[in-house]
């Protein structure tokens, strides 16, 4: 038997050290080490390349990789179209939020055409079974397997050469040529490496399970995510019956696409319109709110941008952001006090993102301070109003990209009125829609009343927008070249 060592890995990089110490030598992370026994083994380790001479780029055959489509249209568009063929997906997220449950579904509508297998470390054959039946799902063609040895699961695969195999989850399997734990840094990082080999060679699709850790990141060295073609998370509220799955790494696809799903008593079921789910439905237009188009991944989503600022009370007046970054509404409050003159150095603000989405790109920024002026002003903005656009510590107003696509996702749902950027005004006239420049004033003030008076207290003449020099302060001019759609009778909407 060879002689066994203990040895220090890092859980968050995967780096070993011969002793333990408080922060990792590698990533510099603090009480990350875990200790670990190891053994000296051959190299159990092949290249998942076909060859290792050295040829010249141009003489390697490329073609598009084979997909097998999961019969889940949300699902597909995550990953890019579909499984590829010898791919490796880590699918992570909190316990109980139906990541099972997605796998099994998935399984169950494509067991019609391919040969899949479903391999189960958590739970017994029976109550895979059971969830299979509670869903009424036609589990006829799936193949089962309740084991969490790795050798034992590699054996089965290249029996079986399945064309779909879930692992469920990475951290119950182990392998036999390490004496550690399952779960341990070790074995997870074995058993992941030797399950992508394999599928390489043998071209199964391979989707693993992965833990997550209380800061929501997955358990388990951040090497595992580096050894797989795509990594998705599964996220959601335990409070709320919607789920979101969000790509986070994909060699095959676009990254952070979002697919998003409804928890129903059969499973989980496709939401056709996300968008409906993160816009608030009021009887009349309130102060403090506004709607803006977000991107995620190749997808425009309407989300809702609602403010509420309110007197300050402490000597410390609070901010407060939900789903929007708290630093950058920080910055935005400095602009709109420095370049626009409305001051909140006294009021509270508070800004929430309707839904449980997260907005992490700067187009939000111009419909975070709509939000904000609307709720100080106590003036509701436009009905059927969309916004979207970057702003600068300069006080200008920066194009998001892409901007045609959100204008187009925007009309598709009723939207007549859209403020952007002057160069994301479309260069061509969109399918039933004509183009005219025209001025914008706020919902709740006279036509004939200038826009500064009323919102933003700017009365110098702004430049062009497109050149970046637009001052934030000149809002109001710099709107009266934004788009501006209204229904008429021959087109849906007009600009």
């Amino acid at each position: 038997m060879a002689k066994s060592k203990s040895t220090y890995s890092c859980t968050e990089c995967g780096g070993q050290t011969l002793k333990w110490q408080g922060q990792c030598p590698h990533c510099q992370a603090w009480n990350t080490l875990v200790e670990t026994i190891t053994e000296k083994t051959v190299s159990r380790f092949t290249p998942v390349s076909e060859t290792s001479r050295v040829q010249s780029l141009s003489m390697v055959e490329a073609g598009e990789e084979q997909r097998y489509s999961t019969g889940v249209t949300e699902f597909d568009r995550v990953l890019g179209g579909g499984l590829v063929h010898g791919g490796v997906v880590l699918l992570g997220g909190d316990p109980g939020i139906g990541k099972s449950t997605l796998l099994l579904q998935t399984l169950c509508h494509m067991s019609a055409a391919h040969n899949v297998l479903y391999v189960s470390g958590e739970e017994s054959a029976r109550q895979v079974a059971l969830r299979a039946k509670r869903l009424a799902l036609d589990a006829n063609a799936v193949h089962l397997l309740a084991e969490i040895q790795l050798e034992r699961i590699q054996s089965v695969l290249s029996e079986r050469k399945p064309d779909i195999a879930v692992i469920d989850s990475i951290q119950t399997v182990y392998s036999e040529a390490l004496q550690s734990a399952p779960g341990s840094v070790a074995q997870v990082r074995e058993c992941a490496a030797q399950l992508t080999r394999l599928a390489k060679a043998s071209g199964t699709c391979i989707i693993l399970v992965g833990h997550v850790t209380k800061e929501g990141a997955l358990a388990g060295p951040r090497v595992l995510e580096h050894m797989v073609d795509t990594v998705l998370y599964f996220e959601g509220d335990t409070h709320s019956s919607f789920r979101l799955i969000r790509a986070f790494k994909n060699r095959f696809g676009a990254v952070n696409e979002l697919g998003v799903f409804a928890m129903s008593e059969k499973g989980l079921r496709e939401v056709s319109n996300p968008s409906a789910l993160f816009l608030s439905h009021h009887g009349a237009q309130v102060p403090g709110s506004c709607v803006m188009v977000t991107q995620e991944g190749t997808r425009p989503l309407l989300v809702e941008i609602q403010a509420l600022v309110d007197e300050a009370h402490a000597p410390n007046p609070r901010r407060l952001s939900v789903g929007l970054e708290q630093n950058r509404l920080a910055m935005l409050l400095a602009v709109l006090h420095r370049h626009a003159g409305i001051p909140c150095f006294d009021q509270d603000v508070f800004v929430n993102a309707v839904g449980g989405v997260k907005i992490t790109e700067p187009g939000a920024d111009l419909a975070v301070l709509l939000a904000i002026v609307s709720s100080l002003k106590n003036k509701p903005l436009a009905e059927k109003m969309v916004v979207f656009g970057e702003v600068g510590l300069a006080g200008e107003v920066r194009p998001v990209q892409p901007g045609q696509e959100r204008l187009k996702e925007a009309a598709k749902l009723g939207f007549t009125l859209a403020i952007i950027p002057k160069a994301n005004k479309p260069r061509q006239a969109m399918p039933m829609v004509s183009l005219s420049p025209s001025s914008l004033a706020m919902a709740g003030t006279e036509a004939s009343e200038p826009t500064t008076a009323s919102c933003w207290q700017a009365n110098r003449r702004a430049s062009n927008v497109e050149a970046g020099s637009s001052s934030f302060t000149n809002a109001a001019s710099s709107w009266a070249r934004s788009v501006r759609w209204s229904a008429d009778s021959q087109t849906s909407c007009s600009i």
